[in-house]
């Protein structure tokens, strides 16, 4: 190549690279004035930002900006239940006593929510429905071992996108249940005249020649009241001062028809009023349990109710029919036994004193009470002698004493336990006449002395 010729290509390539930082520089006018301080201030932080953002780095100081870039997210979402603000949260509660699995849909304040078919899915055995969208799902027939259980998405609520594990048993463990309280129903949630459905027994077998006085012999027992809802508004202060030296409060009950887990309206009312005026207290509920879940389940309930008390009577179970159309009214004598051994002994895990409240007829035709022996026995017998050959520890003799500070009948009841002679578990008909008419050296003391 001549010298003209490298002369003319080295001038071709200095143009053409003069061309093309040119190019250069057009496309990045702006950052090129910004670099050399030809732009206003705020054009210059614009820059910087995008040459940040460019590199790599955040765009600006808002680190939340993009939840208001509607085309940040994808159009379907990929996630349960991406939060949005007019969801409502819930989350669930689960508990198992044996071969049972018990789900609970509840919001954040811990109340359950209804009013919704909510779908579970418990991995390896399958979904299931809350059909009658009470907030509960129950699964029976279990085998032991640890499940999965996990919230489907549904409509208006935020779902947590999580899998909860829980431990399902073999046998039955006669322990508190926990987190009972979410099944505990008031009286505005339900229709007590459909529920409340206790028929006294003793009532009906009355013979007229019960005692309705709160008047016995000194020393021969102490003398006592048991109250509910039906009771109304108690003084308790008047009540202490008319000669009562304990109470016996219902707690609640299980509904007859429904069976749900209700609370005695007044119960907390009743509990604080006597223990206030300085009366002795203990408590009962009314049960209908057809299972032994069930009856843990009222144990529990009573549990969770009492434990904030000083209660120093027997927590006992009301052993009742329900108008002969109850969901218990038709269990067998043994199959009630077992039930309310459930019960009872888990009220004795907790470390109270327990035991039974039925009538006469009912012990001796609804209860194979010789698998109930070791509990304390409270007999209702409305009559001037009870008859009622077994051992017992505390007589219902009325249900139409009149006590002041109280402005209905009120149950009037005599107990044989921790007083001060050595008469416990009085038995048979002989004693009585005894402690009714004064003579309290007549009563037998029986076998079984605390």
């Amino acid at each position: 190549m001549d010298s003209k010729k490298m002369r003319r290509t080295l001038i071709a390539m200095i143009v053409m690279f003069v061309v093309l930082i040119g190019v250069i520089a057009a496309t990045n006018l702006d950052a090129v004035k910004s670099k050399l301080g030809l732009t206003p201030k705020e054009q210059a932080q614009e820059a910087a930002v995008i040459e940040e953002d460019t590199a790599g780095g955040q765009r600006g100081d808002d680190l939340s900006a993009f939840l208001h870039d509607e085309t940040f997210f994808d159009p379907e979402v990929k996630f349960k239940s991406i939060e949005s603000y007019s969801g409502r949260k819930v989350f669930l509660m689960m508990s198992s006593v044996a071969k049972d699995l018990r789900v609970m849909i509840v919001d954040s304040v811990g109340k359950l929510v209804t009013g919704t078919p909510f779908t579970i899915r418990v991995q390896g055995v399958g979904e299931y429905t809350d059909s009658d969208e009470d907030g509960i799902i129950y699964l029976d027939g279990l085998r032991s071992g640890e499940y999965s259980v996990a919230l489907e998405e549904a409509e208006g609520f935020i779902v947590p996108n999580t899998i909860t594990s829980i431990q399902v048993k073999q046998e039955i463990e006669y322990r508190v249940i926990d987190d009972i309280e979410y099944l505990i129903l008031t009286e505005d949630e339900i229709d007590p005249e459909k529920e409340d459905k206790a028929v006294n027994g003793a009532e009906q077998d009355a013979d007229g020649t019960e005692n309705t006085d709160l008047e016995f012999a000194a020393k021969s027992g102490k003398l006592g009241i048991d109250v509910s809802r039906w009771n109304e508004e108690i003084d308790w202060e008047a009540v202490k001062a008319d000669g009562v030296e304990f109470a016996i409060i219902r707690c609640g009950y299980r509904g007859a028809s429904g069976g749900a887990l209700v609370l005695d309206p007044m119960y907390e009312r009743n509990i604080k009023g006597a223990i206030e005026a300085g009366i002795p207290v203990g408590v009962y509920f009314f049960t209908q349990a057809t299972s032994e879940v069930e009856a843990i389940e009222e144990a529990s309930m009573v549990i969770s109710l009492i434990e904030d008390y000083d209660v120093d009577y027997p927590v006992f179970l009301d052993s009742e029919n329900a108008g002969g159309t109850g969901r218990a009214d038709g269990l067998e004598p043994e199959e009630r036994a077992k039930y309310h051994a459930a019960f009872l002994e888990t009220i004795s895990a907790a470390g109270y004193e327990t035991g039974i409240y039925a009538s006469k007829n009912w012990l001796n035709d609804q209860l194979d009470m010789t698998e109930l022996s070791q509990y304390k026995t409270w007999l209702a017998e409305y009559t001037d002698v009870p008859t009622y050959d077994q051992y017992f520890d505390m007589w219902q003799y009325t249900s139409k004493g009149i006590v002041d500070g109280i402005d209905t009948r009120v149950d009037l009841n005599v107990c044989y336990m921790n007083i001060d002679t050595s008469i416990n578990h009085a038995k048979g008909a002989a004693g009585y006449s005894g402690i009714i008419d004064g003579d309290s050296g007549n009563v037998p003391t029986g076998s079984d002395e605390e």
